[in-house]
C-alpha cells in the first residue's frame, strides 16, 4: 500500500466499496447467484478452472462473480486461493482411453469405431443472435443424448497400429510441478505442457495461428478432440491400491502433423497434444499446435526463428497473471522514478541549449 499518499488508505477503502456497489448493479434487478453461474456460463467457469489450475466449478464460478466478469483476475483470485490449500496427496495419471465421451470428432477419418459425437458445440450454429434468449421464462428442450458414455479408443492408435506416427513417450518419470516450483529452462515436453495448460487462453490461440500461417513446420489435423469424464483415482497407502475419488471432465486433442523422415527412420507423422479442464477445445488445440511447434530440436528438425518455436519466449510470455501483474503495476504511484527522469530531461535540454548559444552568436 502506498501510505506515502495523502489520504491513501481512506481512498482505497472507498475504492472497494464503490467496487462492491458496481459488482451488484441495479438492485432492482434479481442478483446473480454463484449458482447460476455455474451452470449457465459453464465455458468461463471452464476457463477459470483451467488456468487457475484449480478443478472446483462453485469456486470458479465465485471468482467470476467477485471479478465482475473478468476471467483473468477470476483466474488470479483462483490461484491466490489455491496456495492457501494444504496437500495431503497425488491421484494417479488420468486415463483418457476410458473417457465417457460427450464430444468425439476426428478431421482424419470419417468412419471410426465408436463413431463421430458432435456433442454440444457451436460449430454448427448460424453466429446469428438468438433474440429468444433474451426472453423471460423460456425452457429449453431436453437434448437428445448422442454419447453411450462406453469408452472409445484413440484415433492415433489406429496409425501407431502401422508404425505411421510416432510412438508415444512411455518413460514413467514424475514431472516437476509448476504450481510448486518456477519455471526453469532449458524445460522438457511434461514441463512445457503445464505452462500450456495454465497459459492465456488468448496468447495460446495466437501462438497457434501463427504456426498455421507458416511461422513454423507445422501443418496439422486434429487427429482426434474428445471432451468428457475421467475417473481420478489415489492410492491410498493403508489399502495397499487405488480408489476412485471422483470424477473430472477433461478436453484432449491429439493433432497428427506433417511428416519426417531421416536416414534411419522411415517417413512418419509426428504428435502434438494438449489437455485442459473442462470444455475448452480452442485451448486443447491451441496447445497442441504450440506444442509440436516447440519439439522441433527434439525432431530435429531446422530452426526457423519462428515465435512459437522459441521456448522461452513462449513459456515465459503466456502466463496471464505474471503478465497482468507487470503490465498493470505501471498504473501505481511512480512519482519519485518520473521526477528524476523529468530533471533528467530538463538538463540534457538545457544543456543542449547552452551548446547551441555560441554558434548562434557566430
Amino acid at each position: 500500500m502506498y501510505v506515502a499518499v495523502k489520504g491513501g488508505e481512506r481512498a482505497i477503502e472507498n475504492a472497494h466499496a464503490w467496487l462492491a456497489e458496481e459488482r451488484r448493479g441495479d438492485t432492482d434487478i434479481a442478483e446473480l447467484s454463484v449458482a447460476q453461474i455455474r451452470e449457465q456460463l459453464g465455458l468461463a467457469v471452464n476457463r477459470v478452472m483451467a488456468e487457475g489450475s484449480l478443478y472446483d466449478p462453485d469456486l470458479a464460478a465465485l471468482a467470476i462473480k467477485q471479478a465482475r466478469g473478468d476471467l483473468i483476475e477470476a483466474i488470479f483470485l483462483v490461484r491466490a486461493y489455491r496456495t492457501t490449500l494444504p496437500r495431503f496427496g497425488a491421484s494417479e495419471p488420468i486415463d483418457t482411453g476410458e473417457m465417457g465421451c460427450d464430444r468425439r470428432i476426428s478431421a482424419t477419418f470419417k468412419d471410426l469405431p465408436g463413431g463421430q459425437v458432435l456433442g454440444p458445440t457451436f460449430d454448427y450454429t448460424h453466429r446469428l443472435l438468438d433474440f429468444k434468449l433474451a426472453a423471460e421464462g423460456e425452457v429449453p428442450s431436453a437434448p437428445v443424448r448422442e454419447a453411450s458414455g462406453e469408452p472409445v479408443p484413440h484415433v492415433t492408435g489406429f496409425l501407431n497400429r502401422e508404425g505411421l506416427i510416432e510412438e508415444a513417450p512411455t518413460e514413467d518419470i514424475t514431472p516437476p510441478d509448476l504450481t510448486r516450483e518456477p519455471l526453469e529452462l532449458p524445460a522438457d515436453r511434461a514441463l512445457r505442457l503445464q505452462a500450456l495448460t495454465r497459459s492465456d487462453e488468448g496468447f495460446t490461440l495466437g501462438m497457434a495461428y501463427s504456426t498455421q500461417r507458416g511461422y513454423a513446420r507445422n501443418h496439422a489435423f486434429v487427429g482426434e478432440l474428445r471432451i468428457g469424464t475421467v475417473a481420478v483415482e489415489m492410492e491410498i497407502p493403508e489399502l495397499g491400491f487405488s480408489i476412485e475419488i471422483g470424477e473430472i471432465t477433461v478436453t484432449e486433442c491429439e493433432t497428427v502433423n506433417q511428416f519426417k523422415g531421416s536416414k534411419t527412420e522411415p517417413p512418419q507423422f509426428t504428435r502434438g497434444y494438449g489437455l485442459v479442464f473442462g470444455q475448452t477445445e480452442r485451448k486443447a488445440i491451441s496447445m497442441a499446435l504450440v506444442d509440436r511447434a516447440l519439439r522441433w530440436e527434439e525432431l530435429g528438425e531446422d530452426d526457423v526463428g519462428a515465435p512459437a518455436q522459441d521456448a522461452e519466449f513462449v513459456l515465459y510470455h503466456g502466463d496471464n497473471i505474471q503478465a497482468t501483474g507487470f503490465l498493470e503495476h505501471i498504473k501505481l504511484p511512480h512519482y519519485v522514478d518520473f521526477q528524476s527522469e523529468l530533471e533528467l530531461v530538463r538538463k540534457l535540454r538545457r544543456e543542449a541549449g547552452a551548446a547551441e548559444m555560441p554558434e548562434a552568436a557566430e
